[in-house]
């Protein structure tokens, strides 16, 4: 090879390399540039489902490209999570997780991924409480009424949730730990199916997110009797929480985020995290979080990331401590 033509190759190498090192930020300047869909792992009616619709419809306004709310129920949200654990990497399949699909199932049931190597978290929305709800022929008005109808009939009350190892599970697993009562779960395949089922008189009481079920409470279709956070939800401020209601220590706070394909390139990541965040401090999608009893959240990629993994250690412990198995 003749000394121009070893320049020649030399500074093709040195072109090839530069491109590489710059194709990652271009792609993430550039994206998307084609429809983007994301995965909920509840059916329709739900909180997740109303988080994911809001969301959607901001993004497609900053994106300017179509982006698809596709409801995959079923499993606790584990089908959801696991399409788009093995769904390419590229930032065009997200899923709009709670804490159960991503940092509670796995102490559940065997999965066909991991959620902490195989999904990326990407961005923590928003932390909210969930309302424990009553069918009004239930006669009870107050969680004292509650644990006191409970211990008189053990068993024979039944709470429903949108799956074993939900967080509505979970809460109502709590809550009776916490006041030795005994009550029957049935779970469903998703919120929706649970909560239609609690206002048809099906079954008896839920825990059930706030956004699906306040106009209910309102409506007279189902009876609030207390919220699971350490706060009031600024949706129902009338209604007490369960540690005020007569179960002092009483906690629980769900939340929800967005998720990619664990390989997703951080500069892609990034992109998102950054739209997302500045659609968490428009004053309309604060208000609408606020009212379905949200908060919207402000971690980073990193804390977020963190935050999941202290959530998967958490509730670890918490289920194998409780003896909860899946169904």
């Amino acid at each position: 090879m003749t000394r121009t033509a070893k320049r020649i190759a030399q500074s093709l190498c040195h072109f090839i390399t530069a491109s590489l090192l710059l194709a990652a930020p271009v792609i993430a300047q550039q994206y998307p540039v084609k429809p983007v869909r994301i995965l909920t792992g509840q059916a329709p009616g739900g909180a997740t489902d109303l988080f994911a619709r809001l969301f959607a419809q901001k993004l497609n306004e900053t994106w300017k490209q179509p982006v698809v709310v596709e409801s995959r129920p079923g499993a606790a949200g584990a089908i959801a999570a696991d399409l788009t654990a093995k769904a390419a990497p590229d930032g065009y399949t997200l899923l709009l997780s709670t804490a159960g699909q991503v940092v509670i199932n796995p102490h559940l049931t065997r999965l066909s991924y991991d959620p902490l190597k195989d999904l990326a978290p990407v961005v923590y929305l928003t932390g909210s409480s969930l309302l424990l709800v009553a069918h009004p022929s239930v006669p009870v008005n107050s969680v004292k009424d509650l644990i006191a109808l409970a211990r008189a009939n053990p068993g024979k009350l039944n709470h429903g949730s949108g799956g074993s190892g939900s967080p509505a599970h979970l809460a109502m697993e709590l809550f009776k730990y916490l006041t030795g009562t005994r009550m029957t779960h049935v779970p469903f395949k998703g919120v929706g199916p649970a909560v239609t089922a609690l206002i048809a008189g099906e079954i008896d009481l839920s825990f059930a997110s706030v956004a699906s079920t306040q106009s209910l409470v309102r409506a007279g279709r189902l009876r609030a009797l207390a919220v699971s956070t350490p706060k009031r939800s600024a949706a129902l401020p009338e209604v007490p929480t369960v540690a005020e209601a007569g179960v002092p220590g009483y906690e629980f706070t769900t939340w929800y985020g967005f998720f990619g394909p664990g390989a997703m390139p951080a500069d892609v990541v990034n992109r998102i995290h950054a739209d997302v965040s500045r659609l968490l401090g428009q004053a309309d999608v604060r208000d609408r979080l606020v009212a379905e009893g949200g908060e919207p959240g402000s971690l980073t990629v990193e804390q977020f990331a963190a935050f999941t993994r202290a959530e998967y250690a958490k509730w670890g412990k918490v289920i194998r401590a409780a003896g909860i198995k899946g169904e």
